[in-house]
């Protein structure tokens, strides 16, 4: 067969599932522990949301998107990022009409055509958290502890918060006035890319991968000596909550980062990211920030709002390079072993057992030596062996295949077969 999956895309195989499994519920349980409630988008929307939402000379929206015209000449979209959907969601549903902040959690695959590289692929996976219609830094702390939290109940460690604040759109003016200033005396020591970067969003270039411009940046103004007034009072107030959950856990620290700017034009104020001790390039698990302008962007109601995103793909990859356990794919409870006529037997005895919210599998018709060997390869718990004196009597054999405990008879009732299976000493 010539088919292969797309470039960018993964078969996620049961081998791997488990790692799935335990990001999901993590992400599941913490969410709702700090009082988040589950959304689901649509997988494509109206390519204006995007364009408006996360901005015009962005890479996402210059390079990235997966855009279509579908059979009615609408321009569509795969979501290249969960925030823009989550708010035009919130304005469409009426959400504002309900105690605000809105604390909303997702967990979807997302498209970008990149170039596909460890931790990068073109169908990816996010969990994220908006709190939408809350100004204050208190909800800033509250996503900040909640990235945390989620990080460390997977048992990833050696996790460090960088955090910067980019103030207001007003005061910005100034500040990115000083950063083009700086950047164009630097002349040709910048590479032409970030040159080019220079002239449409001067930001960006804070962001920029290449190493000389990365030395340049190192000296470049900081937006935190332009922010004053409330901006500044919110920004002292967040470092205020960092620095009490700093001291109520040893194990969590924060540094203020000022190259920190976040590829997307809706953040405002406190953005941030959490590495981990080894991260590469694509080192980032965690990033977000608060983004007040967007619904006003989107031509919703002036509403503040603060969120991140995590990669899934990437948590994975610093699970397994951490080398933490998760709990492993289970077998069936049972795998029925049927020898001589006793096949239709089993079968109904498989069916029964089912019924008793057993998990259950039929070994393959083969010799008994082949079927117990097909019930330790599907990491079975337990055999049921049905044969034709078996049957006769109403009983069956029950052998476990872990721990020290024997094979016993038992009556051929799946009722009394399920009760054994799960009787704690068994």
């Amino acid at each position: 067969m010539n088919f292969k999956r797309p470039r960018g895309t993964s078969d996620i195989l049961p081998a791997d599932q488990p790692y799935w499994s335990q990001v999901y519920t993590t992400a599941r349980k913490v969410a709702k522990r700090f009082g988040y409630n589950r959304i689901d988008t649509p997988t494509f929307e109206d390519t204006n949301l995007f364009q408006r939402g996360v901005g015009d000379e962005t890479d996402i929206v210059q390079k990235e998107m997966y855009s279509f015209e579908d059979h009615g000449g609408d321009s569509i979209t795969l979501r290249p990022e969960g925030t823009a959907s989550v708010c035009r969601a919130y304005v469409e549903n009426g959400l504002q009409n309900l105690p605000q902040p809105v604390r909303l959690y997702y967990a979807m695959p997302m498209f970008r055509y990149e170039r596909p590289q460890a931790g990068r692929v073109r169908q990816f996976h996010q969990f994220g958290c908006e709190a939408i219609g809350d100004a204050s830094p208190e909800v800033d702390a509250e996503m900040l502890e909640l990235c945390w939290r989620f990080l460390q109940e997977l048992g990833i460690s050696d996790v460090t918060l960088l955090v910067n604040n980019l103030g207001d759109r007003d005061g910005r003016a100034e500040y990115i006035a000083e950063l083009e200033k700086y950047f164009k005396s630097a002349g040709d020591r910048l590479p032409k890319v970030d040159r080019d970067r220079l002239e449409r969003a001067p930001l960006r270039v804070l962001d920029s991968k290449a190493p000389e411009t990365q030395e340049l940046a190192e000296n470049a103004p900081k937006s935190l000596d332009f922010i004053s007034g409330e901006a500044k009072e919110h920004w002292d107030a967040v470092i205020e909550h960092l620095e009490n959950l700093k001291s109520a856990n040893p194990s969590f620290n924060y540094k203020i980062d000022h190259r920190l700017v976040r590829g997307l034009d809706y953040y405002n104020r406190t953005v941030f990211e959490f590495e981990p001790a080894n991260a590469g390039s694509q080192g980032t698990l965690i990033a977000g920030g608060r983004y007040d302008p967007l619904i006003g962007l989107l031509g919703g109601p002036e509403t503040p709002a603060i969120g991140f995103a995590a990669g899934l793909e990437r948590l994975i990859l610093q699970l397994k390079e951490q080398e933490i356990a998760v709990e492993g794919s289970d077998g069936p409870d049972v795998v029925v072993v049927a020898l001589g006529n006793a096949g239709k037997a089993a079968a109904s005895l498989a069916t029964a057992l089912r019924g008793q919210d057993v998990s259950t599998i039929l070994a393959p018709k083969r010799s008994m030596k082949a079927q117990m060997r097909y019930a330790n390869n599907a990491s079975a718990k337990n055999v049921v062996i049905l044969g034709d004196r078996e049957v006769e009597q109403g009983v069956a054999s029950l052998k476990p295949l872990a721990g020290s405990v024997e094979q016993s008879e038992v009556s051929l009732d799946a009722k009394a077969i399920a009760e054994q299976v799960r009787a704690p000493h068994h």
